[in-house]
């Protein structure tokens, strides 16, 4: 009779990836005892009467792994595939279930960094900020856990559930079919659009110089904002951006040079 894991098994693969992926990482393994946990969740149903089988399945699991907590469950649900068919007698030796893992966990991590960590995450932040305003409402952290919590678990069983189903090909079509690229795109569009909505809301830096002459009085802020709002606020921006990214300049150091830049700039009647 064929082994079929059943939808018990299956969500306690999942349950405990999800919660202890991060929690039981180590500097020796990383995210290891994690997938070796999960994985043996299935252990008695995929060999219920062989101990060395078990031994070998969970030694297969042990090895380095390291990868992106939601993006991963592809990677849970495609070894978890591949060793069902393996305890139903199919060919499918233990290098290529560890090879597979290895191969995918980078590419896995890199897609989950830069689209849900990077971009998601980031992009839920912004909106409950935005929710807060600013009188600090709870309304705010509430959405973000509750939207948070909610697409990440269906994200993740979804991935999981993919994995299990389509086996190694549907990765393969995944990763060749450029639906990779195109998502992250357009997620990196979208990210940039929350990131100028919130810029604009919250940075308030304007110009103050004015010039004076007689009773004529020209102020500087009201000429550029008058052909192209907010320039103080976006040049700021940009400037913050290329100290980040260009310049690399640590989180620490550039509150300092954004608080002396504030005192010096107030002082000579520049900015405020």
């Amino acid at each position: 009779m064929a082994i079929k894991l059943s939808k018990k098994t299956l969500w306690k693969v999942f349950a405990t990836w999800s919660n202890l992926a991060v929690s039981m990482q180590n500097m020796e393994r990383m995210e290891a005892p994690a997938f070796c946990s999960a994985m043996c969740q299935a252990a008695d149903e995929l060999y219920p009467n062989d101990p060395e089988a078990k031994k070998e399945y969970a030694l297969r699991h042990a090895q380095f792994y390291n990868s992106h907590v939601v993006t991963a469950l592809l990677n849970v649900g495609l070894a978890l595939g591949m060793e069902e068919e393996k305890a139903n007698g199919a060919d499918v030796p233990d290098d290529l279930i560890s090879s597979t893992k290895s191969a995918l966990m980078g590419p896995l991590a890199g897609i989950g960094d830069s689209l849900v960590t990077g971009t998601y995450i980031p992009i839920l932040l912004s909106i409950a900020l935005g929710i807060c305003g600013t009188t600090g409402s709870i309304a705010g952290p509430i959405f973000y856990a509750a939207t948070w919590l909610v697409t990440s678990f269906a994200l993740g069983w979804w991935l999981f559930m993919k994995g299990y189903k389509s086996g190694i090909a549907g990765v393969t079509y995944m990763m060749k079919s450029g639906l990779t690229d195109l998502a992250v795109r357009a997620a990196t569009v979208v990210g940039l659009f929350i990131t100028g909505c919130i810029t604009a809301q919250y940075v308030t830096a304007d110009f103050i110089w004015s010039y004076t002459s007689g009773e004529l009085t020209i102020s500087l802020a009201s000429k550029v904002n008058e052909i192209l709002p907010g320039t103080c606020a976006l040049m700021l921006t940009l400037f913050a951006y290329w100290l980040l990214d260009k310049k690399k300049v640590k989180m620490g150091m550039l509150f300092i040079i954004f608080v002396l830049l504030a005192l010096v700039t107030t002082v000579l009647g520049i900015l405020g």
